[in-house]
């Protein structure tokens, strides 16, 4: 009689989280540290996954703040934070997901903590930024995905030869 052989646990697992790259901006000091308006704060986010080895993955969560008032820019924080994941025995069609909203999940606090301490030794109130919903922010990128593909597929139809 043979065995079978059971199929192998899936695994998961935080290998390594660091600040990959940070960028900080203060075109117009020392003048703008005397401004008494409010700025006006806008936050990007874009995270990208890569296979590094066998089963280990980055992710790198990048958030970028920028702070102005009018067309001045008071200052331009950028964060790069990084994870390094282990992700083995699952299917491949599950680990664009796990890149896409799980790992960006685990680093976005360290990124929230990064930003916030970064602008406050810049010298200005904190910027806390908001919780964000990565799997939203995924099934959209999805839908675009696919509504430019079927764009492309309409307008560039295939060069298929007639069956006569």
């Amino acid at each position: 009689m043979s065995e079978e052989q059971a199929p192998a646990a899936p695994v998961f697992s935080i290998e390594k989280v660091y600040a990959k790259d940070l960028s900080l901006e203060i075109p117009h000091a020392p003048q703008v540290f005397l401004e008494r308006e409010a700025p006006e704060i806008e936050v990007q986010l874009h995270s990208e996954g890569s296979g590094i080895d066998e089963g280990l993955y980055q992710v790198v969560l990048t958030v970028t703040v920028t702070a102005k008032i009018g067309e001045k820019t008071m200052f331009l924080v950028e964060a790069g934070q990084a994870g390094i994941f282990q992700i083995r025995n699952l299917p491949q069609g599950d680990i664009e997901p796990i890149l896409s909203v799980a790992c960006p999940n685990i680093l976005f606090p360290y990124a929230r903590e990064t930003v916030s301490d970064l602008v406050t030794r810049a010298g200005f109130p904190p910027v806390l930024l908001s919780p964000v919903n990565f799997d939203a922010l995924y099934q959209q990128r999805l839908m675009a995905q696919q509504t430019q593909a079927a764009q492309q597929a309409q307008t560039h139809p295939s060069d298929a030869i007639p069956i006569q």
